[in-house]
């Protein structure tokens, strides 16, 4: 019998400030959209076994685009494998709107399709006192 919990998807949505770019063209380092996967595996945890468990590590990490100050970045962790403590996720961001300060400092646009950045597997665990049996 299936995990009901295999398939749970968790998706935040976050604006990224201009504080936050780092790097020429208004770029943001990876470790932000790491930490975005970071609290999207959290509610995760909390979904499924009542309690914040730890994000034990990533696999796979694929920085595919950029992520710049300005956009709208959406975050998506899926359970996609269950084990007694663990929890294996997919992990994917895109941009779903992008600033365009060329057009006037204020301007952006929504993207369709939305542009995927990031992927990653993450495996989360949880305390054995948190799983249910």
């Amino acid at each position: 019998m299936s995990d009901p919990h295999l398939g749970l998807t968790v998706t935040h949505r976050r604006y990224v400030p201009y504080a936050h770019a780092h790097y020429g063209g208004a770029l943001v380092d990876g470790a932000y959209t790491l930490g975005l996967f970071g609290d999207v595996a959290t509610e995760v945890a909390i979904v499924m076994d009542g309690d914040e468990g730890l994000l034990a590590g990533y696999t796979d990490v694929r920085f595919l685009g950029p992520v710049r100050a300005g956009d709208v970045l959406e975050a998506t962790a899926e359970v996609v494998r269950i084990g007694r403590r663990s929890r294996e996720l997919r992990c994917t961001a895109r941009v779903v709107a992008r600033a365009e300060p060329e057009r006037s400092p204020s301007a952006a646009r929504v993207l369709r399709p939305p542009l995927v950045v990031v992927e990653a597997v993450a495996t989360l665990v949880v305390p054995g006192s948190a799983v249910t049996p």
